[in-house]
Parts: structure tokens; sequence; C-alpha cells
């Protein structure tokens, strides 16, 4: 809840004992208490802006208006013992009605971010790529090509004055992948839109050093590029350039300059053969956006990047098919050295018996990876899919089989207690509804911030040599092993 959000609620349920327990007579107090609190909520709104979890608030507003308005004047109020049983039901109303006030903001907060803990103030900016060789496959257009939104995040100097990013710039078609994809209304979080982060737009990029190193992220299946800021912010602040990119069709959405929204298509992807084959296409966007990287470096429209990108020393990290698709990468492009997987089954090429001989780090999910939580889950996915409980037997064992090949060699494991698959994204910000019994999102968040900072400064940057094995003492819950 926002401090303005809270002045408004405690203003409003004061004002309502006020007038069901004061003086009758003292009416002119009342009206100017009514219009202290239009003050508040004006400025509260210029200063937060509206959300419709702020509606019954402001309906309150209006009711306490009428009946301050139709007061009736009496010198001796409650003076019987019909009128206290009056006031001690109004009381009761307004308990529950305050409780509904209440609970909306706190349920669906306007969440703040971490401030990230590194030395550089964190600037982002977007591009539009579109690949020529490449025909966009679901358009009905065939002269069509495939696009990319891409949002980088960089270390920056930012200007006195210059104002946050918003976490979200096109909520509402955002929101809507979202509902078309999990059945989740719409409206519900078009508050997202209000939630800021601690990146400056279009800053520049700081002078400290002469390149940088570079991390591709890619989100899973029904994400959007923003959805790991608590992790992607912290990594640029300890000197990384960070790559989002929009799997146009597979993202929640796509916005396009010109205002063309992609909605995530339908599609009903499932079993290894059919998300096999599909991770061509992610692979290929993610190489694509390496070579316009590379022309980024030789010479960018905006000068910012000209010269600065260190392309030698590339990772990639991601959750779910993101994830996966790190793993994939790090087997088909040279040009990454290092991946971090975060609770993505491995789907692609197979992963060789002997690993993929480059650091590799597997970030799970406890419940993902709980035998007995798949076992208590499939007579639901059996009615979903008609599938047999022996078809996923079998994608359990695949599963399992892919994750110790992806470990060997050198591969580290890690598990956080209490997480699920969505603990390794923003999501379980969004509301204290969402999060496991037992985790709290923001420690686990520090642990995967910890982490991944460790794993990309030991095996891209080259620093901090032991960093993996210290943390692994530091935090022996986590179950932070190499193989």
């Amino acid at each position: 809840m926002r401090f303005g959000e809270m002045v408004i609620i405690l203003f409003i349920i004061a004002l309502a004992l006020a007038t069901i327990w004061g003086p009758k007579s003292k009416k002119s107090r009342l009206i100017y208490s009514l219009i202290a609190l239009y003050v508040v909520t004006v400025a509260q709104i210029i200063v937060e802006d509206c959300r419709w979890q702020m509606i019954p608030c402001y309906a309150a507003s209006v009711i306490l208006t009428v009946c301050i308005i139709f007061r009736k004047h009496e010198k001796k109020p409650h003076s019987n013992n019909r009128r206290k049983w009056i006031a001690w039901l109004w009381t009761t109303m307004l308990f529950f009605y305050a409780s509904v006030m209440v609970a909306l903001p706190l349920l669906l907060p306007v969440f703040k971010f971490n401030q990230p803990q590194g030395l550089y103030p964190v600037g982002t900016t977007v591009y539009h790529f579109i690949d020529h060789e490449r025909p966009d496959e679901y358009s009905e257009d065939p002269t069509d090509h495939r696009e990319l939104m891409v949002q980088l995040w960089y270390p920056s100097e930012p200007e006195m004055g210059e104002e946050a990013a918003p976490y979200i710039r096109n909520v509402a078609a955002i929101t809507q992948g979202l509902e078309q994809a999990l059945s989740f209304p719409a409206w519900t979080l078009s508050h997202l839109g209000l939630v800021e982060t601690h990146a400056y737009s279009n800053a520049r990029l700081s002078s400290m050093e002469q390149k940088y190193p570079i991390l591709i992220f890619s989100h899973g299946m029904t994400g959007f590029r923003n959805q790991n800021t608590f992790q992607i912010e912290e990594l640029t602040s300890h000197g990384y350039i960070v790559v989002g990119i929009d799997h146009a069709y597979d993202a929640a959405a796509t916005v396009y300059p010109d205002g063309r929204e992609v909605l995530i298509n339908k599609q009903q992807l499932s079993g290894f053969e059919a998300l096999d084959e599909h991770m061509t296409l992610w692979t290929q966007d993610v190489s694509f956006i390496l070579d316009r990287l590379e022309q980024l470096n030789g010479q960018d429209e905006q000068d910012r990047f000209t010269g600065r990108l260190d392309l030698e020393r590339i990772g990639m990290f991601g959750h779910s098919y993101g994830g996966a698709t790190a793993a994939q990468m790090l087997l088909k492009d040279s040009r990454i050295k290092a991946a971090l997987n975060m609770d993505g089954t491995l789907y692609g090429d197979p992963m060789p018996s002997s690993g993929p001989n480059k650091p590799y780090l597997q970030m799970n999910g406890e419940k993902s990876i709980d035998k007995s939580n798949f076992d208590n889950s499939l007579d639901q996915a059996m009615a979903q899919s008609g599938h047999t409980r022996e078809y996923y037997q079998e994608f359990w064992e695949e599963t399992v089989r892919r994750r110790m090949n992806a470990l060997q060699g050198g591969g580290y494991t890690m598990t956080i207690p209490h997480t699920s698959h969505m603990s390794y994204t923003d999501f379980h910000l969004f509301s204290p509804l969402l999060p496991n019994p037992g985790e709290n999102p923001r420690s686990v968040h520090r642990i995967i911030n910890e982490v991944s900072l460790a794993f990309f400064d030991q095996y891209l940057k080259g620093t901090r040599n032991n960093a993996m094995d210290e943390l692994s003492k530091k935090y022996p819950d986590i179950d932070l092993v190499q193989d």
C-alpha cells in the first residue's frame, strides 16, 4: 500500500467514526474535514495516480458526503439505547467496508523493487529489430518478416532529475496477453503500469569502463522481457549490459513502435516432440540478436553502444522455456560462454551425456523437482490434457535424464527451499497471495541475485574465482553443488 493510499484510508475511517459517534451539533467541523478529505484524495491521485483497487475508498468519500450533508442536528446525540444501537450497527458496517478498503490495495499492491546493490545506476532503452532473412510464420502476409522488440539495461550516468522508467510500458497489451494465456482477468493487473523501476530511460552509458560484458535474457512461455526485473537491475548495477528479448507470439504481448500489438498465439504446444521442434524459433531469435549486437557495437545510431559492447564475454540466462533456450545456446552458439537456466525443462536438441562443456547453472524450484508433488498433480493434468499416467511418467523420467546430462562435466545445480516455478520471476511480488507457504519472495530474490552474480562474475568476467563455493557455505539450505 502506498503512502497516499494509507493516508486516505485512515482519514476516511476517522471521519466515518466522527460522523457516527460525534455530536451532531458539530456538523460544520465534519464539513471542513470532508473538504480536507477531498483535497487529500485529489493530491493522492495527482501524485500517485488512481487505480481500481482504490474505488471503494473513493466511493466512501461520496457516501460520507451524502451522510454529512443530510445529517440532522440534535443537541443530545445517542441519548437513548436505540440510538446507540444504531451507531454500533453503523460501526459494524464500517468495519466490514474498511476491511475491503484495506484488503484490495494490500492484496494487489503497487510494489517496489529492491534497490540494486551494485555501483552503477541503471539505464534502459528499447530497440526494434527486423530479421529480413526469416519470414513471419504466424503472419497471413507472406512478405512479413520476423520482428523482435529488445530492451537493453546498462550501467549508466543519469542526469539530475531524470525519472525512473515504468516496469511495463504497454500494460494493457501485456495484461490482455496474460488473460488469454492464463485466463486471468486483465483488469485485475492494470495497476502494474504504476510500478516503477530503478532504471532511467535513455540515460548515458557509464564511462567507468571501456566495454561491458553482455547477458542475454529470455522469458518463459507467456512471459515478457521485463518479468525478471528484480534480477536484471541487480546484474546491470554490477557492470553488465542485459539484453531482454520479447519472443513474439510466445510472449504475453509484443508491441511494436508503430502501435501494432501481437498477443500470444494460443497454439497447443505440449510434450517433448513439439517443444523440441519449437525451440529452433527461439534459438534463431537469440542468434539474430547476437548478430545485431555486433552491428550495434560497430555503429549505434544512438551513438551509445558503439565500441562499448564486450562481444568476447557474452552469457545468457532465462526462465522456464527461456532457461532451456539459454542451455541450447550454450550448445549451438560459440558466442555464449556461460548459461543460467531457471527452472526450465531442457527442451531442444539432446544435451550430450558429457554435458555442455561450458559453465552451466541449473536453478530449480523445490516443487518442480519433487516427484511426490508431480504425482499429486497427475489426475488434474490427465483430465485437462487427455494423456495417460504412463505418458506423464515417461515425461518425468526424460526430464530427469536431460537435467542430469546437462550437469555432467562440472555443471552447478541449486534448489531454494519452498520455491516453485514462478518463484524465479517477479510474479510473486504481484500479490502476497501468490508465494508458497514458507516462501519470502524478497529473500528468494536476494539469493537468486547473489548466485547469478557470482556465477557470471566467476565464469564470464573471470573474477571472484571461489564465489560459488563461498555461497554454498553461506547458504547451506539452497543445495548449491557442482557435479
